[in-house]
Parts: structure tokens; sequence; C-alpha cells
């Protein structure tokens, strides 16, 4: 009976200290969702990547180094200069991340994510934003933004990519110039406004007075054609409809009603009465 009892004592304990061995050597990794486990062996980073899960390694001989592979959002802050040597001060959104495939290589040559912010991604920043906004003038930089976008984007890319890297998307935020710049582009603003309204304010006075001369020509056709086409039948039509149902109050000589001449002289208009 003591026998049992003392191996059952002596499993238990077996037991308690393999687990306490196992939580302190750690004879397996876990690696999150959205990582990638770098392995090194005695220090040396070693080819394999681990992917996401529970990986048996060898406590004391191998190590494991997480490292995040998801799309990460670092702002920045730089400043370069313009073609026109205007000081432009830029904030910028850089949405970036690890490449699983090479997630040794990146902490082999760099580090792990603050060390490439600081080491690579800010300098690169920099260095592309200064070379971009220097082939553009302070105006085309403004009015130009998506084109600079592009090429600043496009630059990151190239030059980061053999580190692995990849740079998903730069967002240009916002500029900043000298308090005297800033004025003078607001001014040339409210004056090419100003321009624009005076140019439609002229452009509509030019086509209200052509609208005049217009319909002035077309009432003068109109009076035209009407005297072409006027005749002694039409101007007795027309003194029949205008009758107002009395006759005259002079009678003749005879006791006749005179008549109305309503035949138009030759080269003049007829009028009722004359």
């Amino acid at each position: 009976m003591q026998s049992v009892r003392y191996n059952l004592a002596l499993y238990t304990v077996g037991g308690i200290v393999l687990i306490i061995a196992a939580l302190i050597l750690k004879p397996f990794a876990i690696v999150g969702a959205g990582e990638r486990g770098v392995m090194m062996r005695f220090g040396k980073v070693q080819n394999e990547i681990l992917d996401e899960g529970i990986h048996p390694i060898l406590p004391i001989v191998t190590s494991v180094k997480t490292l995040s592979v998801r799309v990460q959002k670092t702002d920045l802050k730089a400043d370069a200069a313009s073609k026109d040597l205007q000081k432009v001060s830029t904030d910028l959104a850089i949405n970036w991340n690890i490449d699983p495939a090479k997630a040794n290589q990146v902490f082999q040559q760099v580090g792990d994510e603050e060390q490439i912010v600081n080491s690579i991604l800010s300098p690169a920043i920099s260095e592309v934003l200064k070379a971009a906004t220097s082939e553009k003038t302070a105006e085309e930089i403004i009015t130009k933004r998506t084109e600079l976008k592009t090429e600043i984007d496009n630059s990151l890319k190239k030059r980061l990519a053999p580190y692995g890297i990849i740079i998903r998307d730069v967002s240009l935020i916002n500029f900043g110039f000298s308090p005297e710049f800033s004025k003078a582009i607001e001014a040339k603003q409210i004056a090419e406004q100003e321009a624009k309204q005076a140019e439609f304010t002229v452009k509509k006075a030019t086509q209200d007075a052509q609208a005049q001369i217009n319909r002035a020509k077309g009432q003068a056709e109109a009076q035209r054609l009407q005297r072409q086409t006027l005749t002694s039948e039409i101007l007795q039509q027309q003194a029949i409809e205008k009758w107002n149902g009395q006759f005259p109050t002079v009678m003749g000589g005879n006791g006749a009603l005179p008549l109305i001449n309503i035949t138009p002289p030759t080269g003049q208009s007829a009028t009722p009465g004359k």
C-alpha cells in the first residue's frame, strides 16, 4: 500500500516538474493571427518562417520572434522645397506591411516594426518627397496633387521593395507653406474669381445686345414683308374688322355716305380714313 502511494506521489511530482519545465523552457511557439514567426537557432536567423498556429521547437536551442504582417498605418511629417524654392511642410499617412515571405529577411536586416519605421520608412519618405517636390513649383504642388501622390507612391514602393516592405498606399493629408506664400495664393484665387465674374458679365451683356439687334432685325423684316403683301382687299378687311358699327356724323351734299379711300398710293402704305 505504501509502495502504491509512493509511486503515485512520484508520478504527481514528476508531472508537476514536467509542467513547470515546459512553462519555463517552452518547447513550442505560438504564432498569432496576422503574424509570422522568425526562427533563430543559437541566435542565427533560419530560412524557415513559421505560419500562424502552434509549432514545436527545441528549448534553449531555438527561439522565435514574431512579427506582424498586417497592414499598418504610420503618420509622418516631412519638410521639402519646391522648384521655385518655397518651403513645403507635408503631412503624410503611409499604409504598409511586412512581406510575409520575407519576414526573416526583414528581421535580420532591419529589425522589428519600430526599427522599420525609424530606420527605413521615415528616411525613405523624406528623400522621396524632396525629390518629387523639387520638380514642381509650389502652385503645381497644390494643383497637381494627384500626380504628385502617384509619383511618391511609385517611388516609395520601388525603394522599399528590396527590404521586404510593401507600400499599400500613400496619402498626402496636408501641405503647409509660409504665411506670405499662403496669402499670395489666396489673393491670386480671389483675383481669378473676380476676373471670371467680370468675363461672365461682359459675355452676358454682349449676348443681350445681340439679342436686341436680332429682335430689331426681325421686326424690320416683318414690316418689310407686310408692306410687300399689303393690298386694297386686305386694307378693306382690316377696316371692316375695326369698324365699331357707327356711321360718320358728316354726310355728303347729296346725303350719301363717304367711302374711305383704301387704295394705297404708289410706294406708300394706306391708312384707313386717309
